[in-house]
């Protein structure tokens, strides 16, 4: 297992990377710098010069080669063959807020009325262990996350969700972003990168989320999720497109969909030419918090592929299969700058 701050600069892959060497039976502590102490790490400034910052303790990259190669095809393709695409809860997300954890953006729903919102919980608490189950097939496993979501979008029609109740969920969540979100978004968005979100959620409760934490929008930014539909006094009637669940979360979903609404930099009549542009982009940035999240590239016949996984759980448990699967791991619920530091190397912008 191998070690790297992001302070370290990718160059060429003639260029040594910094690396600090560990045993592979030991776990890296949690880190103690100042970045997460004091929290002030790097920050862009109007030059989109980035501070130094110190992820290294937290950081892990078993392939540091491997890596540099990515590296140096994507930046020698430029921005205009690049993407990301990111999962949303937990990853975009902090597992933990205030020490407690978050709540994902499914969960933080509240439909105004208490029998459907028990109805919901129950069907959790019954198909959620089938999902992470690992005796149960996974053809069977796809039937069962096709029942579970199916059964949830009916309760919240039934239960009459409306409009006003996810603007009062999402203002009493403890839901939260990760520092340094909102700065990698505006580093993509000022390089027009397209980010992709997938989430097996609610495009609706996400939308609401990104305008009240973030307090804006992004035009660069689709999100690939289940859309609702309301009708005129804002109630829940339908769901557009084909179902989006937690194992068929890849770029496949973009040709299920419902477009992004426009007030979000997409017009409908476009969602075609959309799609047909994020595929012409075959180097990706994915970053996701579980080993399926991998799985959302799969409709995309991309070039080079850079992983970021954040492991924010059972470190000692997991550790072994994420450094083997991603190409870079944060662990203990690190911050965004890491990615972000990445993606400013990758494509870095002159100052004036």
């Amino acid at each position: 297992m191998r070690v790297i701050s992001f302070c370290t600069r990718f160059h060429a892959p003639t260029n040594r990377l910094s690396l600090f060497r560990r045993s592979h039976h030991k776990l890296i502590p949690p880190s103690s710098s100042s970045c997460f102490r004091n929290n002030n790490c790097s920050v862009m400034s109007g030059h989109n010069k980035m501070e130094q910052f110190d992820l290294s303790s937290n950081t892990v990259i078993d392939h540091p080669p491997a890596l540099t190669d990515k590296i140096t095809l994507t930046r020698d393709a430029g921005p205009s063959k690049f993407q990301v695409i990111a999962d949303f809860d937990g990853t975009l997300t902090r597992y933990r807020v205030n020490g407690i954890r978050g709540q994902s953006s499914h969960g933080i729903l509240q439909q105004g009325n208490a029998d459907y919102d028990a109805k919901r919980e129950a069907l959790y608490e019954h198909y959620h262990p089938l999902e992470f189950s690992p005796l149960i097939p996974l053809h069977d496993k796809t039937k069962l996350m096709e029942q579970w979501w199916s059964k949830t979008h009916d309760l919240l029609i039934e239960g009459g969700l409306t409009c006003d109740a996810i603007k009062e969920s999402v203002a009493s969540s403890s839901i939260a972003f990760r520092d340094g979100v909102v700065e990698l978004f505006e580093f993509l968005e000022e390089k027009d990168i397209p980010v992709l979100i997938f989430s097996a959620g609610l495009a609706d409760v996400i939308e609401e989320v990104l305008r009240q934490k973030l307090h804006r929008t992004f035009k660069n930014v689709k999100i690939v999720s289940n859309r609702m539909v309301f009708d005129g006094d804002g109630r829940l009637v339908s769901f557009k497109g084909k179902l989006i669940h937690v194992l068929n979360k890849n770029e496949h979903a973009l040709d299920m969909a419902a477009p992004l609404h426009d007030r979000l930099g997409v017009d409908i009549g476009e969602e075609d030419e959309e799609n047909a542009y994020v595929k012409q982009r075959r180097n990706v940035l994915l970053l996701g918090d579980h080993l399926g999240d991998l799985r959302m590239s799969d409709g995309l016949k991309y070039e080079s592929r850079i992983s970021i996984g954040f492991l924010n759980d059972n470190t000692e448990k997991s550790l072994e299969s994420y450094r083997e699967a991603f190409d870079i791991v944060y662990l203990n619920d690190a911050p965004m700058w890491g990615a972000l530091e990445l993606v400013s190397q990758l494509f870095p912008t002159e100052e004036s």
